[in-house]
């Protein structure tokens, strides 16, 4: 009679992870078992994302909740011989509190994850993504098998209507609605979509949810097709994604395996199966219409709305386009109820949101939080504040389409309508956090380049508009500004936002304007005064000697690729200004704080 597990090592395989040698790990805790005897009382788990990619590769051992990070492949030998054998906590490897310089022996004590609620995350980094048995033993699938069973298509989509769940995608759109417009729609086909295109620069929420916990959506996806009339989904994933798309092949084999997909689910006559489209990695089909021109075979282009996609959408069948996030808060909203689910978060904003926390902040990772909770509280209390003990200078929320908050917006609760009516946007989730050393005019020239990169080019506002955005700010940064360069700056970002087709269009100003309205001193500094106080601009640069601390041991001059400096040895060195190209090789090589940056 085989042993009973006693013992679990659970392990971060998602991507972030898995770049650290997470899956070596993994091999090598196998291998360490094997070897002491032990693989039938202690077994290795792969998972998905943990959060904490700050930390990774973690380690989590049940049933004592033990919390490992930074774990490498060659401390798998000391986890085995001394956690699982003896019962001893490798105190090494466990977290440190930063405020109290205290280990932290399990996840509830850290600060990253007190004030988180894991919903569209409740299985990621606990079950084993490619093993169906584990989402089944998670209530997987019985939301699946309610609805079928004892619900109508109707009461189904009561249900996600009375939960106010909204999308999270970045529009905000109430879901059941969206379900019930599709259902309205009258036609022999429809279609369920889920819009797996994360294109916003350091997002990962879409990704993380796919390559943790795949099944959940594919039963919100059913349970919409159960719902609208569909027997047909389609995941619409790009390219980029091979770990998600692999788990996702292996989710949908699985479910058709177990009558879960395909023909005749649950007996009910009802049939429904899935399959994946992808995408080559353009931004704009992340909006829905051209995500479906995309899958169509098409030119990734938005169209004029009405009609929209619940009325006229793949193949000109009415369609229903949710994303990843959205479709995992439906099964359990399902299960628990509505009135469970408005519990969380706020009078309009319901539920809770996940979000990539990136940039310069101490606790990098993925968050899933109350709906109301503030910046402060997401910036300072589970990112740990900002690295390097710098100052907090501003965040940018929802992507290229967001904007630019500063430290007055600190305690504004995180909302969809409080961010739009702060000048940014929820959007799908990405929040990158900035500090004193960051220049904000350069901050919105990346993101506009961004955007000038991935617009389809359909319509003029966007094609050219965005264009000409760029290269004003583009101008500003070289010092070639003027104030009626900033005029116009703002003047044809109102435009574009006013008259561009689709989304792209229509937010890609928000960085310019959300930038200039909260830091207009910045701009003015670099039109007027030709500097820039974070020294990011190389343009309105200046590396200077400072003669009374110069001692003529030319470092610089030997440093220099461009041989600009000059000075003979003991005397005071000079910086040729017409053939300096910034590179800072003279200010990192001086040892007499001798260079500054004017």
């Amino acid at each position: 009679m085989a042993k009973q597990i006693k013992m679990h090592l659970l392990v971060c395989c998602g991507t972030g992870c898995r770049a650290s040698q997470s899956a070596t790990l993994q091999k090598a805790l196998e291998r360490e078992l094997k070897t002491n005897g032990l693989e039938d009382e202690a077994k290795v788990v792969t998972t998905g994302c943990f959060g904490f990619c700050e930390k990774g590769p973690i380690v989590k051992v049940h049933p004592d909740n033990t919390f490992y990070v930074e774990v490498k492949p060659e401390d798998a030998e000391e986890i085995v011989k001394e956690h699982v054998l003896k019962g001893r906590k490798v105190e090494r490897l466990l977290y440190t509190d930063p405020k109290v310089k205290e280990h932290v022996p399990d996840s509830k004590h850290m600060g990253f994850y007190r004030k988180q609620i894991r919903i569209a995350l409740r299985n990621c980094g606990l079950i084993d993504p490619e093993n169906i048995d584990e989402y089944l033993a998670r209530d997987g699938y019985q939301a699946l098998g309610k609805v079928i069973t004892e619900m109508t298509p109707e009461s189904t989509i009561d249900v996600i209507k009375k939960s106010e769940l909204r999308g999270r995608g970045g529009a905000g759109f109430p879901t059941g609605l969206k379900w019930e417009i599709t259902r309205k729609s009258k036609s022999d086909q429809k279609y369920v979509v889920c819009n797996a295109d994360e294109g916003d620069p350091g997002a990962f929420m879409d990704r993380s949810i796919l390559e943790g916990d795949p099944h959940v959506v594919l039963e919100a996806m059913a349970i919409c097709g159960y719902a609208i009339g569909a027997d047909k989904g389609l995941i619409y994933i790009r390219a980029e994604y091979p770990l998600a798309i692999h788990r996702l092949k292996i989710a949908i084999e699985q479910a058709r395996e177990y009558g879960l997909l395909g023909k005749n689910l649950f007996n009910s006559g009802f049939n429904f199966d899935i399959d994946l489209r992808y995408g080559a990695g353009a931004f704009v089909c992340g909006e829905e219409t051209a995500l479906i021109h995309s899958m169509e075979g098409e030119r990734g282009e938005p169209t004029f709305k009405p009609p929209f996609p619940s009325v006229e959408g793949y193949l000109g069948k009415p369609t229903n386009v949710n994303n990843v996030e959205t479709f995992a808060n439906v099964p359990i909203i399902i299960n628990k109820g509505a009135d469970w689910f408005k519990t969380i978060g706020t009078e309009k904003s319901k539920g809770t949101k996940v979000f990539a926390l990136a940039g310069k902040i101490n606790n990098v990772g993925l968050i899933e939080i109350p709906m109301g909770t503030t910046l402060r509280e997401v910036i300072f209390e589970i990112g740990g504040g900002i690295k390097d003990g710098k100052k907090f200078k501003a965040v940018q929320t929802g992507g290229p389409s967001g904007g630019c908050l500063t430290e007055k917006h600190l305690d504004l609760p995180i909302e969809y309508e409080t961010l739009v009516a702060a000048g940014s946007m929820m959007g799908s989730g990405g929040m990158i956090v900035m500090d004193e050393d960051d220049c904000m005019v350069s901050v919105a020239k990346f993101f506009l380049d961004f955007t000038v990169e991935e617009s389809c080019g359909k319509c003029s506002p966007c094609r050219i508009g965005n264009k000409r955005l760029y290269e004003m700010l583009d101008t500003i940064t070289k010092g070639e500004g003027t104030m009626e360069t900033l005029d116009k700056l703002k003047n044809l970002s109102k435009v574009i936002k006013d008259t561009s087709l689709c989304g792209l269009g229509q937010t890609a100003p928000n960085p310019v304007l959300s930038t200039i309205n909260n830091f207009w001193d910045e701009y003015v500094e670099h039109v007027v005064d030709k500097k820039c106080k974070a020294s990011v601009c190389k343009s309105l640069m200046r590396y200077v000697v400072i003669p009374e601390n110069c001692v003529g041991c030319t470092v610089c001059a030997r440093n220099c690729p461009v041989n600009c400096i000059k000075g003979e040895r003991k005397q005071v060195h000079e910086i040729d200004q017409t053939a300096c190209i910034k590179c800072g090789a003279c200010y990192e090589k001086c040892k007499f704080n001798a260079i500054e940056i004017v």
